[in-house]
């Protein structure tokens, strides 16, 4: 297209083998290239734009000095890894980003063995780079070799508790190994910079002894403006010293901080490091999230994750909103719970506003915690409020609730504690692929006795829902609703507590009962509208709880119908499979019902859209029509729908 950038350096690397001729001068015009390539494809696909663009140097850097495959890469979460994946022969597809059949937005195995660990989590980095450097030094076979492992790292992830587990196992081994921490979150000024620059200058040319007593000595030689800046460049963590005490501690040698942005600086340092380091390193990188295009330095966030993009003006292209998202639905309704009862809490990890939680921080903030990246921690945290009289909303994505499960176990259910979870994205959830994909929540919690599981058909159920996990305080209790906008309903003023355990019937018909659990209810009556044309009047009900089962409905729908379809967004082991238990204990099976379960198939489904992906897991209304027909015995002519 005319509009792209012109690359002629980037148009010279295929591989990063090709960065290894280039000289550093070259090396900065190819970082200024690359940065405009990220910009121009993520503005045609959308994802995850600042964090890319916040190593685009680093990327440059790392992959001139080191020797992908054989050394290992490994990027923390892996949001970050576009420009990565267009240095690694993946250009020419680049701008399937997150689409069906194209790029996943995330490091993948299977995609390229430049991606020598997949991510989508966070925290993983160090530990998977510490197994690689083990699996060297213990002569393990690997198809690209074995080299140097490289864990980059934000320092948001580096809060985590997984981050510094690994980072102690590390040090007690002692293996040769890299840390980059990608610190985005610090505000660095022209003074530090400068010691910044004189120290990592120092460092390049010395051994790391010498390097080591002239940091320790450097600060109190300097004029006090810049002492006072060098001492803000060592605070990390929010207050936790580094640099000689914490990481240093744990057995790292530590090197910075360093400008990210300079390649002046990040080269020689990186040379240094490798051509002389025999145990594990931390290099302390300083970057800015959104660096080189402004719409995403100004944005709130960096532009963390946009839709598509004008480059000129970074105005995003959204289609228009007909109903208000799930998750401004659970946020309105958890506000209005709160102005009423001063005991209603939130807690959210790092993720306040993708769970709707800073709108809370702004009429609460006393009342609202976000804990970091720090699943675990959030259901415990949230355990403890619960036994304090508190009554705490534990609001997580579906795929970041499997971090904590154990303490959801442990903490939490065993305790009998009355800890509410939100559990937002559930389902399938479209560019973000099988790592984000809500499809386990039901599963692993309503297995746990005492447990409540609910699950909203739509947006005004949601808002029921919402006000019952509010005033309910005999356990536990999780609500799920997916990604997106809701159906359109009209909305009720104020949520009505539902009563635990009890369903609703939409609609009644004969022959075929269609039991629905959370939004697959709308395509469930979209396929009864096409069933109609052939005469076929399925009964509809809406199941609203997984646990504990409406037994009453259910085995009044086995009594009255020939066949019995569950329909749910969710794995093998989720309500279908009570519902079969319970009629299999009930003897209903003995007196003929047939019966089916719709759940996603035992397979991790890869990014499209959620409409694409439902289709892969045969979970639309064409599919629901089809299982209809196919327990009723009738051939569905294929090709064209009534």
């Amino acid at each position: 297209m005319s509009d792209r950038p012109k690359t002629p350096l980037l148009d010279q690397v295929n591989v990063p083998a090709d960065l290894k001729r280039l000289s550093d001068a070259q090396l900065v015009q190819l970082a200024h290239e690359l940065r405009a390539e990220t910009i121009s494809a993520v503005s045609e696909t959308g994802g995850h734009l600042g964090a890319g663009l916040g190593v685009v140097e680093l990327t440059v850097a790392l992959h001139h000095v080191f020797d992908a495959p054989r050394d290992k890469i490994i990027w923390d979460v892996s949001h970050q890894c576009y420009p990565h994946k267009i240095l690694t022969g993946r250009r020419d597809r680049i701008r399937s980003l997150r689409q069906k059949d194209g790029l996943s937005g995330f490091t993948k195995r299977s995609e390229s063995p430049y991606d020598p660990f997949g991510a989508a989590h966070s925290s993983t980095s160090i530990s998977a780079a510490l197994g690689f450097a083990v699996a060297r030094d213990l002569g393990g076979p690997c198809e690209t070799g074995h080299g140097d492992a490289i864990a980059v790292i934000g320092d948001g992830a580096m809060s985590a508790g997984m981050a510094f587990e690994a980072m102690n196992n590390a040090g007690h081994l002692k293996k040769r190994l890299f840390v980059i921490l990608n610190d985005n979150e610090m505000s660095i000024a022209p003074p530090v910079g400068a010691l910044s620059t004189y120290l990592s200058r120092l460092y390049a040319g010395e051994p790391f002894q010498e390097f080591k007593a002239a940091a320790k000595g450097a600060i109190s030689l300097l004029p006090p403006p810049f002492q006072e800046g060098a001492r803000r460049a060592k605070d990390m963590l929010k207050g936790l010293a580094v640099g000689g005490t914490l990481f240093e501690e744990l057995g790292f040698s530590y090197v910075g901080p360093i400008d990210g942005h300079d390649l002046d600086q990040l080269l020689p340092v990186l040379r240094t490091v490798r051509a002389r380091a025999t145990g594990p390193m931390l290099i302390h990188v300083l970057t800015k999230k959104g660096k080189g295009y402004a719409p995403a330095e100004e944005a709130r966030d960096g532009g963390h994750a946009t839709a598509r993009f004008d480059v000129l003006t970074g105005k995003q292209v959204k289609a228009p909103s007909n109903a208000p998202s799930y998750t401004r639905v659970f946020a309105d309704a958890l506000l209005a719970e709160a102005a009423e009862d001063p005991r209603i809490c939130a807690v959210t990890a790092a993720m306040p506003d993708g769970t709707g939680l800073n709108l809370f921080a702004g009429r609460y903030p006393s009342r609202l915690f976000d804990v970091g990246i720090a699943e675990q921690h959030a259901v415990t945290f949230s355990a403890g409020l619960a036994a304090g009289g508190m009554r705490p909303f534990c609001a997580l994505y579906s795929t970041f609730l499997q971090r904590g499960y154990d303490q959801v176990v442990h903490d939490v259910a065993i305790q009998r504690l009355p800890v509410r979870f939100a559990i937002d994205r559930a389902g399938l959830v479209g560019a973000d692929g099988a790592t984000h994909a809500g499809a386990f929540d039901v599963a692993f919690l309503a297995n746990l006795p005492g447990f409540v599981v609910m699950a909203a058909a739509d947006e005004a159920e949601l808002v029921h829902m919402v006000a019952t996990a509010a005033a309910h305080d005999a356990g536990p209790i999780a609500f799920r609703y997916p990604r997106g906008e809701g159906v359109g309903v009209e909305m009720p003023a104020r949520g009505v507590p539902l009563e635990i355990g009890k369903g609703r019937m939409i609609r009644e018909g004969a022959g075929v009962a269609i039991l629905s659990f959370g939004t697959r209810l709308s395509e469930v009556r979209a396929a009864c509208e096409a069933l109609e044309s052939r005469g076929i009047t399925p009964t509809v009900a809406d199941a609203r709880f997984a646990k504990p089962l409406d037994r009453e409905m259910i085995l009044d729908l086995a009594g009255r119908h020939e066949a019995l379809i569950t329909v749910e967004e969710g794995a093998i082991g989720g309500f279908g499979s009570h519902v079969g238990q319970l009629l299999a204990e009930e003897g209903v099976f003995d007196r003929g019902l047939k019966f089916r379960s719709m759940v996603l198939p035992d397979i991790f489904i890869d990014q499209a859209s959620a409409e694409q992906m439902y289709d892969v897991a045969a979970m639309n209304a064409p599919h629901i029509e089809a299982k209809v027909l196919e327990l009723m015995g009738i051939s569905l002519i294929t090709g064209k729908r009534a």
